[in-house]
């Protein structure tokens, strides 16, 4: 509940940033699409559709402002969803598929990053292992992710590499002493395993934090256990919401006090890229990502379909 964050949330954030990442033209169909998506997902009874895109319409209407963060409406819908359709994962058999594909997928992802000549290129290679990883999410416009080809993408990732802070994040991992790792979605948290590891091997105890309850495709602990996080991890919490991205106010004590303290923090996909962005961090953030939508890319001011690997700092001073 907020009132029992109050104290640590202020610890948490200096300020509200003006220039965030906004909903754009683009994210009005994106949020309608992807409701739509699940609706059809989280039941086949026919009056219990109609009656969660009445509600959606509705939801849509009075909170889609230029003011608005994606994120935050995309919570909005998804609780909605839930509580209309009595679904309380509607994507489950998505994200139980998604994490046997990346599975299968990760012994090729390990030989990529053992044939690397240093411990600052297995940390490069385990960062673009990762962000290959975030193109496993469903029904964004445009995006239209086939699970079979994320090997040949993470060949690609170098070259599709847009933005580079890696060199700045190893720097900055190796002198850390504790690194929180925020994760995504189900099936990349797989490909997180391995940035993970390689973050452990430079020195800092490393700490992973998942959904508390299941949101659209993202990793919820279920998800964590099942590709076995927990064995490479320090530790495995949970943010203590549902909330996509990260919302501060709703966070259980436990996960804000890691996240004050943290050396270093690792926010994975464009839900923690959007919330992120609307504060001025206290503590370095690695954000990476892929721009799977023309809102995003436009912020960071790169090419859609493209890699992003941003380090946040502090405001001297803060």
């Amino acid at each position: 509940m907020l009132s029992q964050n109050h104290i640590s949330l202020n610890d948490c954030v200096i300020r509200k940033v003006l220039y965030g990442l906004k909903v754009g033209v683009d994210c009005a169909l994106c949020l309608f699409q992807r409701g739509y998506a699940e609706i059809l997902e989280a039941t086949e009874d026919v009056s219990l559709r109609l009656e969660a895109l009445e509600a959606l319409f509705r939801l849509l209407a009075e909170n889609f402002k230029p003011t608005a963060v994606p994120a935050e409406v995309g919570t909005m819908r998804e609780r909605l969803i839930k509580k209309v359709t009595q679904n309380p994962d509607p994507y489950a058999e998505k994200k139980r598929v998604s994490n046997e594909v990346a599975l299968k997928v990760l012994p090729s992802a390990e030989r990529l990053i053992s044939e690397a000549s240093s411990t600052e290129d297995r940390f490069r290679r385990a960062c673009l292992c990762a962000i290959v990883g975030n193109v496993i999410e469903f029904d964004i416009p445009g995006h239209n992710p086939n699970l079979e080809e994320v090997g040949s993408l993470i060949r690609r990732a170098e070259e599709e590499l847009a933005i580079d802070d890696i060199p700045k994040a190893y720097r900055m991992a190796r002198d850390s002493s504790m690194v929180l790792y925020l994760t995504d979605n189900a099936g990349e948290i797989v490909l997180d395993t391995l940035l993970v590891r390689e973050l452990k091997s430079l020195g800092p105890r490393v700490i992973v934090a998942v959904k508390g309850e299941p949101v659209y495709n993202d990793a919820t602990m279920e998800d964590a256990l099942y590709v076995g996080m927990d064995r490479v991890a320090d530790a495995v919490i949970t943010t203590g919401t549902d909330a996509i991205g990260l919302s501060l106010k709703e966070c259980s004590r436990e996960f804000l006090r890691l996240y004050e303290t943290a050396d270093l923090v690792v926010a994975k996909g464009m839900g923690y890229a959007e919330t992120i962005t609307e504060f001025e961090v206290r503590r370095p953030h690695l954000l990476l990502l892929r721009t799977k939508c023309m809102n995003v890319a436009k912020y960071f001011g790169v090419e859609r379909h493209r890699n992003v690997a941003r380090v946040l700092l502090p405001r001297k001073g803060s």
